[in-house]
């Protein structure tokens, strides 16, 4: 057995051996840095500013707005500009409404049942929880005392006919979003100082019930 050839062996049965190969390691010490840089809190608010790239059209669109992530709840999305609108997303159902409150569009996982895999990925974007991140990316990275950067490459099926890839950017928060729609779409989202908080505010409690 040549060198070459031995090196190639010693490799493959070292991979055997650890159950799963190099790359993978690396993505696990990557999130467990994130993990240990990220603030651990039930809720996370703040607000955003959300450029949005349309494919075919050459002015982006501009938004923004404020935003809650609570934990084990779900998200409320609240546009101010241009247009008032408020997006909430819970685990089992995903509902829009007009600036006079009424519901424009609700979705509900007994009927759609891709909207909790959808709805699960949300959250875990947004509040870079990163087990969650496992179960549906492929994820790299890197991170150092000041700040932390993340990719995630879709592995469910469901989320690869919709997305390319996501970007993610921060430090005891996350700070950016980057988003690859599959179809060529993308935005970017900035998160504006986000604060943790111990418990939902009583106006927040009650969009989630």
């Amino acid at each position: 057995m040549n060198a070459r050839r031995r090196q190639l062996v010693n490799a493959g049965l070292a991979v055997a051996l650890l159950g799963r190969p190099p790359l993978a390691l690396a993505a696990d010490d990557v999130l467990a840095r994130v993990r240990a840089q990220l603030k651990d809190a039930p809720v996370v608010r703040g607000g955003f500013e959300q450029l949005k790239t349309i494919k075919g059209f050459k002015q982006p669109l501009r938004s923004s707005g404020e935003f809650v992530v609570a934990r084990d709840k779900g998200i409320v999305w609240r546009v101010i500009k241009p247009f008032e609108s408020l997006l909430i997303v819970k685990p089992d159902s995903l509902q829009s409404r007009r600036a006079d409150g009424q519901v424009a569009m609700q979705m509900k996982a007994e009927d759609e049942p891709v909207l909790r895999t959808v709805n699960a990925m949300l959250f875990a974007v947004m509040s870079a929880d990163v087990a969650q991140l496992q179960q549906y990316f492929d994820v790299s990275g890197k991170a150092q005392a000041q700040g932390w950067q993340l990719h995630l490459v879709p592995r469910d099926a469901v989320l690869k006919e919709w997305l390319g890839q996501i970007d993610l950017e921060g430090g005891s928060f996350v700070r950016e979003v980057r988003l690859q729609e599959a179809r060529g779409d993308s935005s970017v989202i900035r998160i504006v100082d986000p604060v943790a908080e111990a418990q939902l505010r009583a106006a927040d409690a009650a969009l989630f019930r």
